[in-house]
């Protein structure tokens, strides 16, 4: 199959289509986290992702090449980072409204600063340093109601903590897929995150898995075909049109996430939760484009 042409719109589009598909995707998993335990969801979004994945590389004509690799401790890297990015973030979606879920999943670049200060020696400037610091005020905030009621909220802190760790282990699985992409098709990628993600919750097997039918079943199965038809939105949105034009749309999870959490759970978030959501992800704008505000900055 040839190469796909640049056509912008095309890739917004598709781009707006995955930021939808993802948000589907959570919104499963937390009706699913109802029934069904972290492990035994994590294996299910993982398994039905393949039939997608798969019909996507036979479309491409990459069957069955795309089972080939020259990296395989590399995909085990990615992946060992990526299951657990998985399972911290369903743990979040899990305890916290999907609001505020979605709203630590845009912490990872915030991470990046610090670690490149301390490790790198980088030095940021006050725009991205300031951003960070104002994030991290913002996962302050989120945090806030946890000790502000009768008694400590346990299921707060346990969901920013994930979100946490979401964001820190997406951070590092971000940088071997970026390695990856050197060689290996973005199928063959994807591909090998479902497989071993789905060993991954297979694994949870002996620690107790729920018995689900029914309107459970369809979660966890919606979870998984979203999910999967979300990565190949993705990834033809990249062929489409250039990374730094399709950036701007992925924030537009939050959109969903609120919309969700208000029509179907009827939940709205406090103000100082709903404070902290939108300073992450303010401050998760600016780290992404600093270089294009400095230019503003310098003009104005």
């Amino acid at each position: 199959m040839t190469p796909r042409a640049e056509r912008p719109a095309v890739g917004i589009a598709l781009r707006l289509s995955a930021t939808l598909l993802f948000a589907v995707m959570s919104l499963f998993v937390r009706l699913a986290s109802a029934q069904a335990p972290v492990g035994q969801i994590v294996f299910h979004r993982s398994f039905w992702a393949l039939l997608p994945i798969l019909a996507y590389l036979a479309w491409r004509r990459q069957l069955p090449r795309g089972f080939t690799t020259r990296h395989p401790m590399g995909h085990l890297r990615r992946n060992l980072f990526g299951c657990a990015s998985m399972f911290f973030s369903f743990l979040s979606l899990a305890t916290l409204p999907l609001a505020l879920a979605t709203a630590l999943s845009f912490l990872a670049p915030l991470l990046a600063v610090p670690v490149g200060i301390l490790v790198l020696r980088e030095r940021p400037g006050w725009l991205v340093g300031g951003a960070a610091i104002g994030g991290f005020a913002g996962v302050l905030l989120m945090l806030a109601p946890a000790f502000t009621g009768p008694a400590l909220d346990q299921d707060t802190l346990i969901g920013v903590g994930a979100g946490l760790l979401t964001a820190a282990t997406t951070l590092f699985a971000r940088v071997e897929v970026k390695r990856l992409t050197a060689t290996e098709l973005p199928g063959t990628i994807a591909l090998y995150f479902s497989l071993l993600c789905a060993a991954g919750g297979l694994a949870t097997l002996p620690l107790g898995w729920a018995d689900i039918g029914g309107t459970g079943l369809v979660w966890l199965v919606g979870a998984g075909i979203a999910g999967g038809l979300a990565h190949i939105c993705m990834t033809e949105a990249v062929a489409r049109a250039p990374i730094s034009l399709l950036a701007p749309f992925e924030y537009t999870a939050l959109l969903w996430a609120v919309l969700f959490d208000l029509v179907i759970f009827g939940l709205i978030p406090g103000l100082p939760s709903l404070a902290g959501g939108v300073l992450v992800v303010a401050a998760a704008v600016v780290v992404a484009f600093a270089d294009r505000l400095r230019t503003w900055l310098r003009r104005a």
